[in-house]
Formats: C-alpha cells, sequence, structure tokens
C-alpha cells in the first residue's frame, strides 16, 4: 500500500500524533511519503502576503488565515498524484484546505482522515467527513455525527517510557501538569490551596490575569514532548485535565458531554507517573482503581493525600503502566491499515461520504 500522509500543521500537541503515526506506519510494509504541512503553511503565509504587496496592497485582496491554509494544502494533490499513492491520510485535518480534499476526490484519490478534535471541533468536522473515504475519530461521542470509525489516542513507547535516563536539568515537580489554561482548567486548578505544593504549569496560559494568584506556577510555555517526558520522569504525581472549550478564549462556548480519554493521560502512564484525572468515562475502563479520578471540591485531598503516600503512588503508577502497554501507535496503525484494505468505495459512497 502507498500512503501519502499529511501532516497536522501544528508545532505541538497534533503534531505528536503526526511523529507516532509516520513512525509506526514506516515500520510496516506500507510505502509512506510525508507532507509537511507545519512548514508549508508558515511558508505559504509569507508567499500570500509577499504576492498580495507585489500587487499594490490592495485592501480588498488582503490574503487570510484561509488563502493561507489553502496554498499549504495544494501540492498535496500533486505529491499525492506524483507518488502514485493508493491513499492520502490525514492528520487532524483542522490546518488543511477542504476545496483541496474536493480535489482529490474529482482526480480520483482515495482520502482519509483522523479526527483529533472531537467534540470540539466537530461543526467544521463534519464538513470534511462529507469530503472523505473514510475517516476515524478519537473521541467516541462523535462517530454517529461524524460518520466515522472509533479510534483511541496511543502513546509511543520509544519516548513515553519509564526506563529512560533523568534529564538533572529539569525542575522536580511535587504536581506537574503539561497543556494549554483553557477557563475549565483554570477554574479547576483555582479551587486548591496549593501553599507547600510545588506546582509547575507548562503551556499557553495567556488568560490568566497578571496578578493572577496562579502564575507564579507557569514555569514555561509551550514545550516539546520530549521535554514534557523529562517532567513527568522527574515529578511525583501528574495531573490529567481535559478539555470542554470549543476554543481558546475566556467566553468560549463548552461542550456538553465527551467521553474519551486524551493524549495526556496514556503518555503519564506510559512514563511511569502516578497521575489524577478529571473523570472520563474511558479513564475509568481504561485504568480502573490505578488512575483516580476527582470533582474539583476535592483535587486538593486527593493531592496532598498521594503526596504523604509513595508506596499508594508507586503501585498506582505500575498498575497504570501494565494498562496502558498495548494501547501504542503501532497498533492503532495496524488498526488504519485494515480498515484501509477492508474499505469498500462504492458502499461508502452511497451513504454520502
Amino acid at each position: 500500500m502507498r500512503i501519502l500522509l499529511v501532516g497536522a500543521g501544528a508545532a505541538f500537541s497534533t503534531k505528536d500524533v503526526e511523529d507516532g503515526y509516520l513512525a509506526a506506519l514506516r515500520a510496516t510494509d506500507a510505502e509512506v511519503w510525508i507532507y509537511d504541512l507545519g512548514t508549508r503553511l508558515s511558508m505559504a503565509r509569507d508567499w500570500v502576503h509577499k504576492l498580495w504587496r507585489a500587487r499594490g496592497r490592495k485592501p480588498n485582496e488582503r490574503p487570510g488565515w484561509p488563502e493561507a491554509i489553502y496554498r499549504g494544502s495544494v501540492e498535496a494533490l500533486e505529491m499525492a498524484l506524483r507518488f502514485e499513492a493508493d491513499w492520502v491520510f490525514i492528520i487532524s485535518g483542522m490546518f488543511f484546505h477542504p476545496d483541496v480534499l474536493g480535489m482529490m476526490r474529482r482526480a480520483g484519490l482515495r482520502t482519509a482522515v483522523l479526527f483529533t478534535e472531537s467534540p470540539y471541533e466537530d461543526d467544521q468536522q463534519e464538513k470534511m467527513s462529507a469530503l472523505t473515504d473514510i475517516c476515524w475519530t478519537t473521541e467516541r461521542t462523535s462517530t454517529h455525527r461524524l460518520h466515522a470509525r472509533y479510534i483511541r489516542h496511543a502513546y509511543d513507547p520509544a519516548r513515553h517510557r519509564p526506563d529512560l535516563p533523568l534529564d538533572l536539568s529539569l525542575p522536580a515537580h511535587d504536581v506537574v501538569f503539561v497543556g494549554s489554561g483553557f477557563p475549565e482548567r483554570i477554574e479547576i486548578l483555582r479551587s486548591v490551596d496549593w501553599t507547600g505544593i510545588d506546582l509547575g504549569l507548562y503551556g499557553e496560559w495567556g488568560l490568566l490575569g497578571p496578578t493572577a494568584k496562579l502564575r507564579q506556577f507557569v514555569r514555561a510555555g509551550p514545550v516539546s514532548n520530549e521535554t514534557a517526558v523529562g517532567l513527568y520522569r522527574r515529578a511525583r504525581i501528574g495531573l490529567n485535565l481535559h478539555r470542554t472549550s470549543k476554543t481558546y478564549g475566556r467566553h468560549a462556548v463548552r461542550v456538553a458531554h465527551a467521553e474519551s480519554a486524551n493524549p495526556r493521560t496514556y503518555e503519564l502512564a506510559a512514563c511511569g507517573l502516578f497521575q489524577v484525572s478529571d473523570v472520563r468515562l474511558e479513564i475509568r475502563e481504561l485504568f480502573g482503581e490505578a488512575v483516580p479520578t476527582f470533582t474539583p471540591e476535592h483535587l486538593e485531598e486527593l493531592v496532598r493525600t498521594y503526596l504523604q503516600d509513595s508506596p499508594g503512588r508507586h503501585y498506582a503508577a505500575r498498575q497504570a503502566r501494565v494498562a496502558v502497554e498495548p494501547h501504542t501507535f503501532v497498533a492503532r496503525a495496524g488498526k488504519i491499515l485494515a480498515d484501509l484494505e477492508q474499505f469498500d468505495r462504492p458502499q461508502l459512497l452511497q451513504r454520502g461520504a
């Protein structure tokens, strides 16, 4: 099978999903090419603005983000045709222009998308799903709306593992969280008296006011997956908080319900770090009692209890590590390939995809 894998277009977060599937697919018998969407988007943005300036900076022609996304996406069509790809497999799709998907269909190319942003971006993803031959979503409550198959998140056992050398240049926090500071996460963290607890927050926390008490715990902006792993290896407790905001902003609309676990919970468990998590049904299904879940009013009590209970933390971390072991990108890539090999194009077209 010949596959053109289109990257997620992001520098972190979904970039880790792109890297995981690229390595896993290349470990199979498939021929795999990578379309580096992230780099192309950066170049495309510069190109469309340079063209606008060359045309005299006409206000009615000033390019926006959609023009850059189209320019960054369109060469995937050429690349897929050049290498005679059997499938174009797109990670996330949030920064891939839907017009290019339409052109790929007219050119006779088969397309597949792994939606990573459900249920938050389902409005946009639903439109994209209608242009693809087959798609998957990482949120099981979104499968019906997106006409998608369900596939869980995963971890990379080469990167997320408990036996890597410790990076002693990184701080050793009591509690660590790596992720964006959505309002619902800020609300949870504000409910805790962190006195006497070394909390480390990493990621985008621009929604915190300059005088917010939590700002003292923000240690850095977005970090690489490698740095996140190093922080996990040095910490005592990993905090797992799911998002509910559809977009990043103080007044963002929030989703009413979601059930699936996020990538962070797989990575924390694979790294061997004890974690506590907010409530998602799939957390309990995956880990049982090995990952304690909390409601905001009980988070502080849970954290302080386990900070004093090293044997309990270590035992639970080992149990979670065993539970997460099968959930690798290699296993997920096997499912992706099996679905592609079993694909029946006429049957799928009849359902309107």
